[in-house]
């Protein structure tokens, strides 16, 4: 059995425990993991350099008698630090932990790894950007979106609630209780909205903040991701 196990960790939660220990809840590209950093709140501490938020390590965990695990090296190697140097980031990096800490507990997808390291990337390289670019608004909508498809929820983004395909001619509005966009002559949301949606849906953080008028669809879009995170919340 091997007992012990290196790979790459992201912090989504740090907690006190004892006089200098700290149980830690690790998102790995296998998984989330729970372990203790042993003696890391003290000054010479060798690991706490390795354990900071809103960053990616290289981890080594030792196996535990139960299911957690014992912290024995970590050696930083991203650190977004734009992530604390601006609040609204800081409650979106937040938000965005939150999410996958709870959709980690029932479903074990290798892809939350990703969509947790690319948006801390965009948001280190966006961060000076105009914020008439509305870029946080769609990074958030994109790993909204992305989480669900992780998670094994389908977004309808085909057919309409009567079953049809879309079309590029037709206007729609979304229908919350079937999940799907209704027909509807005055609907807020048409083509231009739905091939941005199919972008994030399909394509890597980069390319969704690259779409062109992606802020003047953003709203109707971020209200849609909203709603597929809340339908498909644990």
């Amino acid at each position: 059995m091997q007992r012990d196990t290196r790979t790459r960790a992201i912090v989504l939660r740090r907690t006190d425990y004892g006089e200098a220990d700290r149980i830690l809840q690790l998102l790995t590209p296998d998984g989330k993991r729970s372990v203790i950093a042993r003696g890391v709140r003290k000054e010479k501490s060798r690991l706490a350099g390795g354990i900071e938020l809103f960053s990616v390590s290289d981890v080594v965990i030792h196996a535990g008698r139960g299911e957690l695990g014992v912290l024995t090296s970590a050696r930083l190697i991203e650190y977004y630090d734009a992530l604390v140097r601006d609040l609204d980031l800081i409650e979106q990096g937040g938000a965005l932990m939150r999410a996958v800490s709870a959709r980690a507990e029932h479903a074990d997808s290798d892809e939350f790894f990703g969509i947790v390291r690319q948006s801390f990337a965009a948001m280190q390289k966006h961060i000076n950007d105009a914020p008439e670019t509305r870029w946080k608004d769609v990074l958030r909508a994109w790993w909204g979106i992305n989480l669900v498809r992780a998670s094994g929820e389908d977004v309808n983004l085909r057919f309409d609630t009567d079953g049809k395909k879309l079309e590029a001619e037709q206007r729609y509005f979304w229908d919350e209780e079937q999940a799907a966009l209704a027909k509807a002559g005055s609907g807020r949301i048409g083509a231009d909205h739905i091939k941005l949606m199919r972008v994030m849906y399909a394509m890597p953080a980069e390319a969704a903040l690259k779409v062109r008028g992606a802020a003047d669809l953003i709203d109707e879009v971020a209200y849609i991701a909203k709603c597929v995170e809340k339908s498909t919340a644990i």
